[in-house]
């Protein structure tokens, strides 16, 4: 018996479809094309791919730096949430967005920032370490094996963090409460009781771990090649954009290997998620005492705060430090320090330009991609269906691809007849939704596995309709998760740079664009400013929105009415 759909489902599953085909459509015609010569299958970009020089060596590199630092990031980002929901070490506010402010620097400000500190000879950070140590370089190298791991790790950290964050937001702390009082030590506690109820925040920050250090291009393009790596990110940008003509086919090939360890993590996700029923909610009086460390709260809270100093700190002290000298050199004369930088960049027209076009857009893409992505996971976790998993693969996937790739098939399909939106607003905004799909779904994912179905299934029998019950009840619910979404994706649209680098241009300029014209001239001092204000600009819009994702996931239930 066909059973009969409601109107939520209806406009759900056409959301999902358009979203899918947005994603699909790109993606095609730029595979297709050099795969496909005269009509016929070309296999010729798969032999070029595997007879590519020094591949096992390309595939070796990029899986050590993934996998350590998205190691380093699960455990720095679940600790640092832990302690800040679940301990009196937690500061307010503070504690609340020190794991977050290295995200607000664009990626290639943060890579920037860390080869000004870092450098072997004219680091800042090593000049200081040597009027100690003595020496005439050293003692660290950021263009080394270390040094790439630890700048990914540090912005691999804020996904882990927001999520696991919101999960434990959503779990009822009484539980863990309960199991200390029946003389569970804290290991048992955590291994018993906290880690099976974020079980599903911690699989999607897993795959974005996965998804995300496969993707990031601008930090090994500014660290790997003095340290002679070779990651499949920047190999890719060199085939599209370095070699005549482009090697397209080659380096969608060699996206495949990503999209096929994406595929295995996801795949595991799923199944994490479909078997977690462990996760439970509590009402007002769920609100349970923060562990109190003793003799630890300091020592904690010390970490918490040189960890600030390390990764948020440092690296934008070097950038303001290179603003206010006007040039980058292994001294530094105090007495010089000037603002003729950042006044040169707030009159510039383009950079004025750039800067109010990226927070548009972060705010409006953002606030698509998360309320798009909630109808979705919402439907394919009800549904249960092949189709619904196939829906969700074709929105997911596709981004898990270079964005270099997916921003020449937008392009492709955008920028002629009969669209013709080449140059404009429009097809960033397209561009931006489609590619940062992947983390929308997977924080919405994981918001929604935490929302018990019996609250939901009451809501229905109590004679509220689908879309009543998703807007009363299963949003709010799903709330902290999704503000946190939100504030991830907006941090990552406004300073995007990848797609921008394809889809930008002098009529429709953002801030990623704006950096690389920059960054072309060796103007390190108008790209210290740039990267700035842009943080300035960025924490002025995600603070209030961590703030209040704080208050709604205090208590969820307390806001919930039919």
């Amino acid at each position: 018996m066909i059973r009969r759909l409601t109107p939520f489902q209806v406009a759900g599953t056409l959301l999902a479809l358009a979203l899918g085909a947005l994603a699909v459509y790109p993606l095609a015609l730029v595979v297709a094309r050099p795969f496909v010569t005269g009509g016929r299958l070309d296999l010729a970009p798969i032999r070029d791919t595997l007879a590519q020089a020094g591949l096992g060596t390309l595939l070796w590199h990029t899986a050590v730096v993934v996998g350590g630092s998205g190691l380093a990031a699960m455990v720095i980002g679940s600790a640092l949430a832990w302690a800040n929901e679940r301990t009196d070490a937690r500061m307010g506010l503070l504690t609340d967005v020190v794991p977050l402010v290295p995200f607000l620097l664009p990626p290639i400000a943060g890579a920037i920032g860390w080869s000004l500190l870092g450098s072997e000879r004219s680091g800042y950070l090593n000049q200081l370490l040597r009027l100690g140590l003595g020496g005439t370089q050293g003692p660290i190298d950021v263009h080394s094996w270390y040094g790439l791991i630890f700048v990914y790790t540090i912005y691999q950290v804020p996904y882990v963090f927001m999520i696991v964050s919101a999960g434990l937001r959503n779990t009822d702390a009484a539980m863990e409460e309960q199991s200390r009082v029946s003389g569970a030590g804290p290991l048992r506690t955590l291994r018993r009781i906290s880690l099976p109820a974020v079980r599903p925040s911690l699989g999607a920050a897993g795959l974005l771990m996965v998804w995300t250090g496969f993707g990031l291009f601008s930090i090994p393009a500014i660290l790997a090649p003095q340290a002679g790596l070779d990651i499949l990110s920047v190999r890719v940008v060199q085939l599209l954009s370095f070699t005549y003509p482009p090697e397209t086919g080659v380096a969608v090939s060699l996206n495949l290997v990503v999209m096929l360890v994406v595929t295995l993590v996801w795949y595991a996700q799923t199944r994490l998620l479909r078997s977690t029923r462990t996760a439970g909610l509590g009402g007002r009086g769920a609100r349970a005492r923060p562990l109190r460390l003793g003799r630890w709260r300091g020592p904690v809270r010390g970490l918490i705060v040189a960890y600030l100093a390390l990764t948020s700190v440092l690296p934008l002290g070097a950038l303001v430090l290179v603003s206010l000298t006007g040039f980058w050199s292994g001294t530094v004369d105090w007495t010089r320090l000037n603002l003729d930088a950042v006044v040169r960049t707030l009159t510039d027209t383009a950079t004025q330009e750039a800067l109010v076009n990226s927070l548009l857009l972060g705010v409006v893409c953002a606030t698509i991609g998360v309320l798009a992505a909630a109808v979705v996971s919402v439907l394919v976790r009800r549904s249960g269906r092949a189709t619904g998993m196939l829906v969700d693969a074709a929105i997911k996937f596709p981004p898990t691809l270079s964005h270099l790739v997916i921003a020449v098939g937008f392009v492709l399909a955008f920028s002629g007849a009969p669209f013709h939106l080449g140059g404009t607003l429009w097809i960033l905004v397209l561009a931006y939704v489609s590619l940062h799909m992947p983390q929308a779904t997977t924080a919405s994912d994981a918001a929604a596995g935490q929302v018990a179905p019996e609250l939901t299934d009451a809501s229905r029998i109590s004679g509220a309709g689908q879309a009543r019950t998703f807007r009363r009840i299963t949003l709010p619910l799903m709330a902290p998760g999704l503000l946190a979404g939100w504030a991830l994706l907006f941090v990552t649209i406004a300073g995007d740079i990848s797609a921008s680098a394809i889809l930008a241009g002098t009529d429709n300029e953002v801030v990623g664009f704006r950096i690389l014209e920059v960054f072309a001239n060796g103007d390190y001092a108008m790209l210290g400013a740039i990267s700035v204000l842009l943080t300035l600009a960025t924490s002025l819009v995600v603070l209030p929105v961590t703030w209040y994702a704080r208050r709604r996931g205090a208590s969820p239930l307390s806001r919930t009415q039919l």
